[in-house]
C-alpha cells in the first residue's frame, strides 16, 4: 500500500528536493563555466558540493525504502517552486561566493573544511542507515550506537557538511546557508521531541541522558 500511495502522487516532497539538488548541480557547473576555475578553492568546492548532491540522489537507489519514510507527503506547484528556490538556488550561494573569491585558499581552510565535510557525511549516513535498518526490523525507539550521542545526530552531521561549504567559500555571507539549515532543523527538533514523547514511553529517559543536537554540548 505504501508503494502505491507514493506512486499515485505526481510529486512528493522528496521528488521536489531531488529536482532542487539537480538544479544545484546545474548551477555549480554553470558557475564554473561562466566564472572559470582560478584556484583550488573552486575545485574543492565543486568536488564537495556536487558529490554531496549526487550522493543524495543515489542513496535513494541504494535504500529505496527511504522514499516511504522521508518527505513522502504530496506537494503542489508552490511547494515545488519553493524547494527549487531555497534548496536549489539559495543553497548554491556558497558556491557562487567561492567563485567570486579571488583569494587563494589556504592550507588551514582546506584542513578545516575537508574533515568537516567527510566527518559530517559519515555521521549523517551512518545515522540514517542505522535508523532505516532498525525500522525495517521492527525496532522501536532508536537510541543506541551513534544515536546515543545525540537525539538528532543525523542533523548534526548534515550541519557539519553545510558548514564545510561555507568554510571553503571564504565569505561571511556563505554562513547564511548553514544558518538557515540550523533554523530549519531547530524547528523540526522541537516538533519531533513533542511527537516522540507521545509515541514512546521511554523517550523521556532517552532525552535525559543524551544531547539534543551537538554531542556532549547541547
Amino acid at each position: 500500500m505504501a508503494n502505491s500511495a507514493i506512486n499515485s502522487n505526481p510529486f512528493t516532497q522528496l521528488k521536489a528536493i531531488n529536482l532542487a539538488k539537480g538544479l544545484t548541480i546545474f548551477l555549480l557547473i554553470g558557475y564554473g563555466i561562466i566564472f572559470g576555475i582560478h584556484d583550488m578553492r573552486q575545485v574543492i568546492y565543486l568536488c564537495l558540493h556536487i558529490s554531496y548532491c549526487v550522493w543524495w540522489l543515489i542513496e535513494q537507489w541504494f535504500y529505496p525504502k527511504r522514499q516511504q519514510m522521508m518527505f513522502s507527503d504530496s506537494v503542489g506547484i508552490v511547494e515545488i517552486i519553493f524547494a527549487l528556490l531555497i534548496v536549489g538556488v539559495f543553497y548554491s550561494l556558497p558556491g557562487f561566493l567561492a567563485f567570486m573569491n579571488s583569494e587563494p585558499i589556504s592550507f588551514l581552510t582546506v584542513g578545516l573544511a575537508l574533515p568537516l565535510f567527510f566527518f559530517g557525511s559519515i555521521v549523517n549516513a551512518t545515522a540514517d542507515v542505522q535508523k532505516l535498518t532498525a525500522k525495517e526490523l521492527g525496532a522501536g525507539l532508536v537510541q543506541d550506537n551513534i544515536w546515543r550521542f545525540s537525539r538528532n545526530i543525523n542533523y548534526f552531521g548534515d550541519l557539519l557538511r553545510y558548514l564545510s561549504f561555507a568554510v571553503v567559500a571564504g565569505s561571511i555571507w556563505a554562513y547564511l546557508v548553514p544558518g538557515l539549515v540550523f533554523v530549519i532543523y531547530l524547528q523540526r527538533i522541537f516538533q519531533k521531541e513533542k511527537s516522540m514523547g507521545e509515541k514512546y514511553s521511554e523517550y523521556q529517559e532517552y532525552k535525559n541522558k543524551t544531547s539534543r543536537l551537538i554531542p556532549l554540548l547541547w
